[in-house]
């Protein structure tokens, strides 16, 4: 089995090589290291059936790739808002023209293509739980739509492919996911109140902090993707966990594991901040056989031992 993920060197992407490498197969990965981490992939570097192409997927040469795939993901893309508000118009073209790249291969080597979405292309939700039938409240102009947008003309293509040629697609769309190999200054909730607490910081609340999140760890997430690989659908699923937590309750949970009293730093709220986030997982369910096992708490508590290791270092 051969298998091509673009931004195989970034958080999600790096556990999908992982996963494959340990099936035995032969993992190409295109990452421009932009805000991938080489360190994340550096240990299968001397892995013969590893290949590591540091490339822009905007520019790659998908006539100089091999056609033999039997599975392409598309995980190449900024993903948080520091990412992507510092590259902007990479960003809208990693979800465009790099995602019709991939797709054009996919369609060279008649395999199955997925391309990870996010829970983003709901934007601030009218709706207390999002569905994969919510066509979403997006602002088009606004600052996060560089991210908003190209995953949703990601999608658009996707299907557009799907439709107009028979290509073998999926989309996977990702709710806040978390775990190990996120980068110290990723700029999510997560990292950032994990960083500041064992730094000894307050935590820095944007807005009230009763706007939601649902948080997946990267170990339920990572079945999930490779589950749909293996299922015959090729609408959107939702992948992500259905409890949801207020921003407060999140950072009350991480004092409680760090233990130690850390205060709060209050902020204006973010633009086009979404207020919730609460997946709809009953597609997952029923099509997967997929549901998140692992608890907040016990996937905080992971990610917080690495953190600790890489503040160490």
């Amino acid at each position: 089995m051969k298998i091509l993920i673009s931004g195989g060197a970034g958080f999600i992407g790096s556990y999908l090589v992982d996963f494959y490498l340990e099936k035995g197969a032969e993992v190409w990965c295109v990452d421009n290291l932009s805000t991938g981490c080489e360190e994340n992939i550096s240990f299968h570097l001397k892995n013969p059936n590893f290949k590591f192409i540091q490339e822009d997927v905007i520019t790659l040469d998908i006539d100089k790739m091999p056609i033999d795939f039997d599975y392409i993901f598309h995980v190449a893309s900024p993903a948080s808002p520091p990412d992507y508000f510092k590259y902007p118009i990479e960003t809208l073209k990693a979800n465009s023209i790099g995602t019709e790249k991939l797709l054009l291969l996919a369609l060279k080597s008649k395999t199955k293509f997925l391309f990870t979405s996010t829970s983003e292309v709901y934007g601030d939700p009218e709706i207390p739980i999002q569905t994969e039938e919510y066509y979403g409240n997006v602002n088009p102009i606004g600052v996060r739509s560089v991210y908003d947008e190209g995953k949703r003309f990601g999608e658009a293509i996707t299907m557009a492919y799907h439709r107009k040629y028979g290509l073998n697609t999926r989309i996977a769309r990702i709710f806040n996911t978390y775990g190990p190999r996120m980068r110290l200054n990723d700029g999510r909730v997560i990292p950032n109140f994990i960083y500041q607490a064992l730094t000894d910081k307050p935590l820095t609340i944007y807005g009230d902090g009763k706007q939601t999140r649902s948080f997946c760890y990267i170990d339920d997430l990572i079945k999930g993707l490779t589950e749909m690989m293996e299922k015959e659908y090729h609408f959107p699923i939702n992948l992500g966990n259905p409890e949801e937590f207020t921003i407060l309750e999140l950072a009350e949970k991480i004092k409680q594991i760090i233990k130690k009293n850390i205060k709060f730093s209050y902020k204006p709220a973010l633009p086009d901040d979404p207020k919730r986030r609460k997946p709809d997982i009953t597609k997952a369910k029923d099509i997967l056989g997929w549901e998140p096992k692992i608890s907040l708490k016990k996937g905080l508590e992971k990610t917080i031992l690495y953190f600790k290791e890489k503040i160490k270092k």
